[in-house]
């Protein structure tokens, strides 16, 4: 019996995307057969939340909260799935490794594009956004336990906030493996673009110079090696871009270091 419990979240900032076809991709890749896993796909209830935000992430914590023995893999269209991976796994109070071209800590003050996606970890930490908390009866989390991995790119009072922040910043997956990790329970978020585009194409917003494929996949193998993860996250390619079964097979590269 497998450890994991898939669950697909095809949403785009609670929105459902007919073009955009990642998550049913996975689903039908046969890796949640691979790893011995269930799939769940969550049910939003839409009607019961002032935010589409809100419901996709009620649902996918009751998904997670509904297999409280597994340990959710979870696969998602963006970044704004962290809050319902960390309202389902609340109970356990997992520190946050973020893998991640961007750094996520805009708040709509600071964001020179107004984009949600770009804002997550700020809001999980009580920076912005925090109707989305409300929404979920979430506490923000101690800044002090967030661990952001790559960021190679950052907007210029995204980067200043993070620099004066408590979150522990490693520039490169080099810097992070010769790093501490938190010994407590830990949730891995990996945004699949902290992979150089070279070799991860189909991003929506693509960030040359990363670590390649290879050294991603080892960072997380030294991650995982320490026993401790209680929840993974990939958010995902853009399969409406070219490169898509590129990004895909890549993908699963890196779900497979999972075994």
């Amino acid at each position: 019996m497998s450890k994991y419990v898939c669950i697909g979240v095809p949403y785009y900032l609670g929105e459902a995307k007919p073009e955009r076809g990642e998550v049913e991709a996975l689903r039908h890749s046969g890796i949640a057969a691979e790893l011995k896993a269930e799939w769940v796909e969550i049910k939003p209830n839409f009607a019961a939340a002032d935010d589409p935000v809100v419901a996709v992430n009620r649902a996918l914590a009751e998904a997670i909260r509904a297999h409280s023995s597994m340990v959710p893999l979870v696969f998602a269209q963006d970044c704004t799935s962290c809050l319902g991976m960390v309202k389902g796994l609340e109970a356990q109070a997992p520190a946050i490794l973020w893998y991640d071209s961007h750094g996520d800590f805009n708040t709509p003050e600071t964001t020179p594009s107004g984009f949600l996606g770009g804002m997550p970890l700020a809001a999980l930490v009580g920076r912005g956004n925090q109707h989305l908390l409300r929404g979920l009866g979430l506490e923000p989390i101690a800044e002090a336990d967030v661990i952001l991995a790559d960021a190679r790119n950052l907007d210029p009072e995204e980067g200043l906030m993070l620099r004066e922040s408590e979150v522990t910043i490693y520039e490169t997956l080099a810097d992070l493996n010769a790093g501490p990790l938190p010994e407590g329970p830990l949730y891995i978020h990996f945004d699949t673009d902290v992979v150089d585009c070279a070799e991860m194409p189909a991003m929506s917003y693509p960030e040359p110079g990363g670590p390649s494929l290879d050294e991603s996949i080892e960072s997380l193998k030294r991650v995982l090696a320490q026993g401790n993860t209680v929840g993974i996250l990939f958010s995902l390619w853009n399969d409406t871009l070219d490169g898509s079964a590129e990004a895909m097979a890549a993908t699963l590269k890196l779900i497979r270091a999972l075994k």
